[in-house]
């Protein structure tokens, strides 16, 4: 998403909307740059069968071992996306952020969607792969929804899971639009309220808890909402320990990821804790206003690259790397790399050619025609 948003954020301390003169938040940009890459770098690095046979580790054995950890990039991108949703809700009605946040996602997803589907029709790849097959035309349309999970239809590229997350958070936040209580209290009180059920959760029963609650990422939409308060006013005490919270919570989900990885080799919790922490830590002096300085406009360039980056890049992407291997022979390093200039170059084709002209005027049209800032 990209990270307009009021200089001095808002008084979220009590509870004043934000003033007007919108800047951009660079170190943002910067960020999420890495976190797509490491998400790729965890796709093409670890969680595949390059040749069918053997996982990229074989190919790669001093790489793998770090690349593993990029899985960490998704939970990032959630922290992330915390932080920036409440400055997007800040001062709007239900409809200006439903067309804001409909603007940014869809022209690409549409776009990305389409391009997959074709990809793999044309190079189709089965074997050693999270997902195979050539999707359906029904497949496609519902995809088109991004409500292919709920209506339980195969996706068509397994990245479009965290949107279906970032889309029951989108309704969360419209709820609280919706009852008036986009405020300091009310985000604290939410952000309280759900992260000691999502602590219950696993001990509750029934799927509806679940789905509605999303515990394992629930930390990191919390935390970020609660970096949004302390941007307005440092001093919020209950923010600092609800952050504390949050941050205890994801270092409890973080060791049940490592666990849950079968890489085929050796993956200690360690470095996992410690990135995740960084993170955490990162934003934190964006939110506190430590990087408001940074202002190299190229990252805006790189940061607007990163959505359509991450939804191009897993299935086309092995696609491509199986199909060049099996006519080529390239080494695997190699392959990734070409791979991944490949996809920035598409990625920002789209930026350029489908984002750029349709988010604004969708916005438009889905917020009656009133000028809104993203």
């Amino acid at each position: 998403m990209t990270t307009a948003v009021d200089d001095h954020a808002a008084d979220a301390g009590v509870d004043r909307p934000a003033p007007s003169g919108p800047v951009r938040l660079h170190a943002l940009d910067a960020l999420r740059p890495v976190c797509a890459l490491a998400v790729a770098g965890y796709h093409f690095g670890t969680s595949w069968r390059l040749d069918g046979v053997h996982p990229p580790g074989y190919f790669l054995p001093g790489a793998a071992p770090v690349l593993i950890y990029g899985f960490l990039g998704v939970e990032v991108f959630f922290l992330i996306s915390g932080f920036v949703i409440c400055m997007s809700a800040w001062g709007r009605t239900v409809r200006e952020f439903a067309a804001s946040r409909a603007a940014r996602l869809y022209p690409a997803f549409w776009v990305a969607v389409l391009i997959t589907a074709v990809v793999v029709t044309v190079l189709p790849v089965t074997g050693g792969l999270p997902v195979t097959g050539v999707p359906s035309l029904r497949d496609v349309v519902i995809n088109l929804t991004m409500l292919a999970e709920p209506f339980r239809v195969p996706l068509v590229d397994t990245v479009y899971w965290t949107l279906w997350v970032e889309l029951r958070f989108y309704l969360i936040i419209a709820c609280l639009i919706a009852a008036g209580l986009m405020t300091g209290r009310g985000i604290r009180a939410l952000g309280t309220g759900w992260l000691i059920v999502a602590v219950l959760a696993p001990a509750l029963p029934g799927t509806l808890v679940q789905t509605i609650v999303m515990p394992g990422f629930a930390p990191y939409f919390i935390a970020g909402m609660a970096m949004f308060l302390l941007r307005g006013d440092r001093r919020d005490c209950r923010s600092w320990l609800l952050l504390a919270g949050c941050w205890l919570v994801s270092l409890h989900h973080v060791t049940l990821r490592v666990e849950e990885l079968r890489p085929g080799f050796a993956v200690p919790v360690w470095p996992a804790l410690v990135l995740i922490t960084g993170a955490y830590a990162v934003l934190l002096a964006v939110a506190l206003g430590l990087t408001d300085r940074l202002a190299w406009r190229r990252l805006a360039t790189a940061g607007a690259l990163t959505y359509p980056f991450y939804l191009l890049h897993p299935r086309i992407g092995y696609s491509l790397m199986r199909t060049v291997r099996e006519r080529t022979g390239w080494p695997a390093w190699l392959l990734i790399t070409a791979t991944v200039i490949l996809l920035l170059v598409v990625s920002w084709l789209v930026h350029r050619l489908v984002e750029r002209p349709l988010s604004p005027w969708l916005r438009r049209r889905l917020s009656g025609g009133r000028p809104q800032v993203q």
